[in-house]
């Protein structure tokens, strides 16, 4: 039989390391699946997961992308199927996740013509991705493959080939030796990137000039975690963590302040507001309010990716490099601190800290306290669990309330914030690591925007992981949570009843419909119980929990602005203002009124 150039598509994904494709099918890529058929039949194939919108393929080739530092692939046909995927590619590009997206097309002897779902897919593609090309001959797409998978895994970034439909069931031919023609090869190992010793020597003599040096680290500190806390004892320095970094040191250190930014901890917002020098590792950590006043701090930052240095705060020594073998070529550098106070002035502080949050996990909700739904997971999960969480209010617990442990990966979308991204990242780090018991964190909102139709796939596929327990946390307050303290705390503004409130579901009874087990909780008491039993299932499970929608997600530090606009809001008739006043109130005034007394 005749080699198809779909059927070299494949065997050249193969011969890059690709092991599994997420996607939808559709008239547009059938050439590419008949492909992947014949290549599973020969027992040289692709695993393909079949997912139930090509946006939640997209987020699982990014969650792939994330929990195992491989190229991610997402698939889908041409018109509508492409255009799905955006979302999905934006959240990879954003947070730097090496993802390849493949996308069917009209043929290319229609192209032009208005034809049915024919869109210019390169233009569409073209923010997003790093490499975006069309094939329009076979013996084009050996060097498009090569180059675009390259492209996303040494920038990591987005990579988009667009395969029309008549191209894809062509004879493959390879370029020929003769003009016009390219021949590129497979194959990429990332490079040891260490800054020149000047800058290092000027890098140290920063540090070793501060009193109260603060660290921060971000999902480009991963790899490490070693070397970030041998320069935290050296300095005696506290080290905060952006988001995308929640899962590069463990939580159980004393001066590790936790979570940076509206997200974030008392601890690492005072850190920040009292340091006089700032070590920033690979983070893009976007608030700048939450970082030293400029000219407060003397700054240093290492990252991989040259374009991010400098871009957060005036930084006096940039090193472009890798963030392990930087630090690794500046610890020799640096003189060890005798003075110990700043960092027993942060130790004391991280108690006082997770003394506060587990007061505020434990008070009195109607029904349940959503931050006690966290707190009472966190010593429960195994060693090596993954968790994944959705955007909205549940983000704030997953930051605080969730105690990281050595050995546990945790990531949520980081830069695009985007809702929806909780279940199918557990999907992909559930196929990437079938062994480990995965939890996403999801709010009703995102449940129903997206979520809900991946228990589906789910169900599909939980019988072929070595261990079933993917557990979905549902937080069920029927209130778009995050954006309706927004609009109070931001805004002044009431909550927007047609806006916020959406409909109550039972979420355990719609999986326990799909043969999953359901568990509904709606008494803070069974809290610790209904863990344990999601646990211990034979199969995945969804835990819906009834949670409190009036337990505010405040940021670390209250301004007097933001203070005034939530007085305002519950003053212009806010139909919740007699629940919510009494204690967020006092959390404000605590934060802004002198001595902090209530």
């Amino acid at each position: 039989m005749t080699k198809m150039t779909s059927d070299f598509f494949i065997e050249r994904l193969k011969a890059w390391g690709v092991t599994r494709i997420y996607g939808y099918p559709g008239d547009g890529i059938n050439g590419v699946l008949g492909a992947l058929q014949r290549a599973n039949k020969a027992g040289e194939g692709i695993e393909f997961i079949q997912v139930r919108h090509e946006e939640m393929a997209a987020f699982m080739a990014a969650g792939h992308a994330k929990f195992t530092g491989e190229l991610g692939v997402c698939l889908s046909t041409g018109g509508p199927g492409a255009t799905h995927l955006l979302t999905g590619l934006y959240d990879a590009k954003m947070d730097h996740s090496p993802v390849l997206a493949i996308a069917g097309q009209a043929e290319v002897t229609a192209r032009g013509a208005s034809y049915q779902q024919e869109l210019n897919l390169d233009r569409v593609f073209a923010d997003v991705a790093n490499f975006v090309q069309e094939v329009a001959s076979p013996s084009q797409l050996r060097h498009l493959v090569d180059r675009g998978v390259r492209i996303a895994v040494a920038q990591n970034g987005v990579t988009v080939l667009v395969l029309p439909k008549d191209i894809q069931d062509e004879p493959w031919q390879a370029p020929p030796h003769t003009h016009g023609f390219t021949h590129s090869g497979a194959g990429y190992q990332r490079p040891k990137i260490v800054p020149y010793k000047v800058d290092l020597q000027r890098a140290a003599d920063a540090l070793n000039a501060g009193k109260k040096v603060a660290i921060l680290v971000g999902a480009g500190a991963r790899g490490a975690a070693l070397e970030v806390v041998q320069l935290a004892n050296v300095l005696g320095a506290g080290v905060a963590k952006a988001l995308l970094g929640k899962d590069v040191l463990p939580d159980d250190a004393p001066f590790i302040t936790g979570s940076i930014g509206l997200l974030g901890t008392k601890p690492s917002y005072d850190m920040m507001m009292n340091c006089d020098t700032l070590l920033m590792i690979g983070t893009g950590f976007p608030w700048t309010e939450f970082l030293p006043k400029e000219g407060q701090a003397r700054a240093v930052q290492v990252d991989i990716d040259p374009a991010m240095l400098g871009l957060r705060y005036p930084v006096e020594v940039n090193l472009h490099g890798d963030a392990a073998e930087t630090l690794r070529a500046l610890l020799p550098l640096l003189v060890h601190k005798n003075d110990r106070s700043w960092q027993e002035e942060i130790a004391l502080s991280v108690k006082e800290w997770w003394q506060t949050l587990e007061e505020r996990a434990l008070a009195a909700a109607k029904p349940v306290n959503p931050q006690r739904v966290v707190w009472e997971m966190s010593p429960l999960l195994p060693e090596d669990a993954i968790v994944t969480s959705d955007s909205g209010s549940c983000a704030n617990w997953f930051a605080r309330d969730y105690k990281v442990k050595q050995g546990q990966r945790a990531s949520l979308s980081g830069g695009l914030a985007c809702m929806g991204a909780a279940v199918p990242y557990a999907i992909a780090a559930k196929f990437a690591y079938p062994q480990k018991v995965v939890v996403a964190l999801v709010g009703d909102g995102a449940m129903q925007m997206n979520n809900m139709a991946e228990l589906i796939t789910i169900q599909k596929y939980w019988q072929g992981w070595s261990d079933p327990r993917l557990i979905v946390c549902v937080f069920n307050n029927q209130d778009l949570n995050q954006v309706t303290w927004e609009q109070r705390v931001m805004e002044g503004n009431p909550r927007f009843e047609a806006s916020q409130q959406i409909p109550d579901v039972s979420y355990a009874r719609f999986a326990q419909s799909l043969g999953l087990k359901g568990i509904f909780v709606d008494d803070p008491e069974q809290l610790q119980s209904a863990w344990q039993e999601a646990l211990t299932a034979d199969r995945p499970v969804v835990l819906e929990v009834k949670t409190d929608p009036e337990v505010a997600p405040l940021p670390p530090h209250i301004t007097l602005k933001q203070a005034k606009a939530f007085m305002a809001s519950m003053a212009k008739g806010d139909r919740s203002a007699g629940k919510v006043f009494a204690d967020t109130a006092s959390q404000i005034m605590n934060e802004i009124l002198p001595g902090k007394k209530s």
